[in-house]
This record gives C-alpha cells, sequence and structure tokens, in this order.
C-alpha cells in the first residue's frame, strides 16, 4: 500500500507578524515546527505501515525551503521519503491554490492508495486542504477520523467523530482521511531515525517538474485574499458584582438598560 502524509511547517510561536501589503504570515526568522495535528497523521500511516505488508509511508509538504526541517523530522519518526513543494510562484496561496498544488505534488508521486492528514492547520485553521485535495483528486474523503477499525489494500473502515457520538464509515481505496487528535499518541524519534533523516534525501517538486496552471498558483491564483489583519486590543476595567443570582440578574439587566443595548 502506497500511503501519503500531507504535513505543513508551522509558527512554533504566537509572535507572528502579518505582511501588511499581503495579509499573509511573515515566516522569515521564526520558529517553525510540524503542525501538531499532522504529527498524528504521521503516526496513523506508520501504524498502518505496521498493519499491511509491503507498504510505504511518503510524506509532502509545501512550504519555503526550511519546511525541508519538517520533512526530516517526519522521516526520523519512521517515514520512508520526504517531497517538498517549493516555489516562489507558490508564495501566498490561499487554501484553494494550496488543495491544487498539493494534489498536482501528489499526483507527480505516482500511484497512492491512502493520503492522511491532520484535521487543520494551526496557524490558518480552515480545515480546509484535506478535503480540496480529496475534491481535485477525485477521491473519496472523510474528516475527524479517531480510529481506523480496518484497512487493507482495497478498503478502510474508519470512525468519524461526530458532535454527538461518532459514525462508522467504510470507503474503497485509493481515499483520503483526515485525523483528530483522538486517534493516537505520535511516537518520538528514536536516534535510528534521527540519523536515517539527517542523510535522507528530499525530492524537490517545483513549477519545472510539476505539470499546473500558472493562473492558479500563488497570491494571484488564489480567490480568497486577507484584506486586512490586526492585533485586538486589550481592555481593562469594567464592574465585578456579586450577590444572590435573582439579584445579579436585576443589576446586570439594569446596566445594559443603561448602555441602550436593550428598550
Amino acid at each position: 500500500m502506497n500511503i501519503v502524509v500531507c504535513i505543513k511547517q508551522v509558527p512554533g510561536t504566537t509572535k507572528v507578524q502579518i505582511n501588511p501589503e499581503t495579509g499573509t504570515l511573515i515566516r522569515d526568522g521564526v520558529e517553525a515546527v510540524v503542525n501538531p495535528f499532522d504529527e498524528y497523521a504521521i503516526e496513523e500511516a506508520l501504524r498502518i505501515k505496521d498493519r499491511v505488508p509491503g507498504s510505504t509511508v511518503k510524506v509532502i509538504t509545501m512550504g519555503p525551503p526550511q519546511a525541508e526541517v519538517a520533512l526530516r523530522t517526519a522521516i526520523s519518526m519512521g517515514a520512508d521519503e520526504g517531497f517538498l513543494i517549493s516555489d516562489r510562484a507558490f508564495a501566498g496561496s490561499d487554501t484553494w491554490a494550496t488543495s491544487y498544488t498539493v494534489s498536482n505534488g501528489i499526483k507527480a508521486l505516482g500511484p497512492v492508495d491512502l493520503i492522511i492528514c491532520g484535521k487543520q492547520a494551526i496557524d490558518g485553521d480552515t480545515a480546509q486542504v484535506g478535503p480540496g485535495v480529496a475534491e481535485m483528486l477525485n477521491m473519496p474523503f472523510v474528516a475527524w477520523v479517531r480510529k481506523v477499525e480496518e484497512v487493507d489494500a482495497s478498503h478502510i473502515r474508519v470512525e468519524r467523530l461526530m458532535e454527538d457520538g461518532y459514525e462508522v464509515v467504510e470507503m474503497a481505496l485509493p481515499a483520503l482521511i483526515t485525523v483528530v487528535k483522538e486517534i493516537n499518541t505520535p511516537r518520538m524519534a528514536s536516534l535510528k531515525g534521527k540519523m536515517k533523516a539527517k542523510s535522507a534525501k528530499i525530492t524537490a517538486l517545483n513549477t519545472q517538474n510539476m505539470q499546473l496552471d500558472p493562473a492558479r498558483l500563488g497570491l494571484k491564483g488564489s480567490p480568497t485574499q486577507v484584506l486586512r489583519s490586526f492585533v485586538p486590543q486589550r481592555k481593562s476595567g469594567g464592574e465585578k458584582i456579586s450577590g444572590e443570582v435573582p439579584v445579579l440578574v436585576e443589576k446586570m439587566f439594569s446596566t445594559i438598560k443603561e448602555l441602550n443595548v436593550v428598550k
């Protein structure tokens, strides 16, 4: 079974800056880590590899050259190969343009049976790229997977987390799933894995070796753009009231009326 894990390198700090012209994150000089939700995707891929003999795990990411570090982290955990989609033409991509680029990157890897993604990235929090990739590859897709019940070369059966419980979904492969943190506990990289990752060859994918439509790339190819970003100002002050519930309710309602919020 050929398994592909989509990961993303994200800022490892809350102290990030926004480019005032493009509305995108300024990543230069900012500590970066593997998106935490993607660590669960890597771990689940490795567990499936153990369950299905002959499986391979390839990890792919889209980002600047330094995103190679995230791929080496995945290899140190046990992934077999890493692929970096990187080109200045991809800068400023929204989730639609990213889905288009990543899906074509996966096509460049050859036949794939299962694609696994974390449920969302902690920098954008949109949870759109996984479903977008599935749509562009015309694959069945299940989100919020908390358990892989059964998997082989032809099908997969999973538990999908719902607000009031879970559903069991079975689908034929190839397919794509996004996983939640309840699915497993990511392993720590071994010394042997770190040594392998250090010398591993990372394959570069760009506009030169991918078949892409230039009009669908980067900031210009993104139908959604950030018009304005700002940091909310912290407010101080306020009034603290105490007492029995009927008194509190009356006091709060009187205050609201004074502020002309309700009439």
